[in-house]
């Protein structure tokens, strides 16, 4: 934040983090203009409070006396969003919606858009950092270790980065709670959202369900053994141990596969079986931050939010394929997610995975 003159464009959630961080962008003194995205106002069990935010983004904007707008992107977010998060599921891999969203949404139309109305800069209550070397943006972890959310921005690139302020990278999640109550902002004490990005904490089950037919199968041991049936491959994922239905004698199970040509879940009672412990997997769509890095390298992998990063070789395999060949096997490597690529606390890129090995 080193340039207080200039215009920015914060998104707003009703959250106490965006709150934070315009109030800190405020007292910084930049210009800073308010924005609420309405990308969901769907009525379902445990979904955000489209009303409550809305609100609660307005009073913390009139607080800090800066200009407001509310901006709908909720076609958008159904385009680009929901669909691909449905379409991946269907197909029987298990998506990152929130990475979407930051690409297509809040990176995108949001950024978009605020630049066209002459912001210089859009910020958010992301726990990162964007650091400028040699005309270079790196984007780097949070330094709260429990709350970094690199991972979710990890399909960022140069332009994007160059427009964006995340102020509470460099801070805990305890001091920006404080900086709330010291700030006397609306949201101070409102609980922390969680779930799906703009969505929230919903049964993810009942969730596809409003979209995707159940289309029951076998449950078959790792002898081969029918000992159940599922609902639909759909609704489960790799490594998934509660929720599988019905008394499935000698249990409990672990997801290890989903076999989509013969409809058939596959599960293992032993924690330790290899199938759901893998040491190699292929991914695509690989993206860089910045400048792509000559393979074969090694670095540090991400399969999943919050998953500790594990060292691991990125190479190519002999008929082109990128593969990530991990140091040690890891549990429940699942297609659809984001192998997210650091080296130290710096994000160089991601790849979704395809398949695992």
């Amino acid at each position: 934040m080193a340039n207080n003159k200039q215009k920015v464009f914060v998104g707003l959630s009703g959250g106490v983090d965006s709150s934070v961080t315009a109030a800190l962008l405020v007292q910084a003194g930049y210009d800073v203009t308010g924005v609420f995205m309405q990308n969901w106002s769907a009525d379902f069990a445990g979904c955000c409070n489209l009303s409550q935010d809305t609100a609660d983004a307005r009073a913390v904007a009139n607080q800090l006396g800066i200009p407001f707008y509310v901006w709908n992107f909720e076609a958008e977010y159904k385009a680009k969003v929901l669909d691909y998060f449905f379409a991946e599921y269907e197909a029987g891999r298990t998506p990152n919606p929130d990475v979407m969203c930051n690409r297509e949404i809040k990176f995108k139309l949001f950024l978009d858009r605020s630049l066209k109305l002459g912001a210089d800069l859009v910020a958010t209550g992301h726990y990162a950092q964007v650091l400028a070397e040699d005309g270079i943006f790196k984007l780097k972890k949070g330094i709260d270790p429990a709350k970094d959310q690199s991972y979710f921005l990890c399909r960022l690139g140069q332009h994007e980065l160059s427009h964006a302020l995340f102020p509470l990278g460099t801070l805990p999640k305890s001091a920006v709670r404080k900086l709330a109550l010291d700030f006397k902002l609306p949201t101070a004490t409102k609980k922390d959202s969680q779930g799906i990005c703009f969505v929230g904490q919903i049964d993810i089950k009942e969730f596809l369900q409003t979209r995707i037919k159940s289309s029951p199968g076998a449950i078959v041991n790792g002898s081969g053994e029918i000992i159940g049936e599922h609902q639909g491959l759909a609704f489960y994922t790799i490594g998934q141990r509660e929720g599988l239905g019905g008394n499935l004698a000698g249990g409990p199970y672990y997801v290890v596969d989903k076999k989509i040509s013969t409809n058939e879940l596959l599960v293992t009672s032993d924690p330790f079986d290899k199938l759901l412990w893998r040491s190699t997997c292929i991914i695509n769509d690989l993206s860089w931050v910045n400048q792509p890095v000559e393979l074969p390298a090694d670095l540090e992998i991400v399969i999943r939010y919050h998953h500790e990063a594990v060292a691991a070789r990125l190479e190519y395999s002999t008929d082109g394929q990128i593969l990530i060949n991990f140091h040690d096997a890891q549990r429940a490597v699942t297609p659809g997610q984001l192998a997210v690529i650091f080296k130290d606390d710096e994000l160089l890129g991601a790849g979704v995975i395809i398949q695992a090995l």
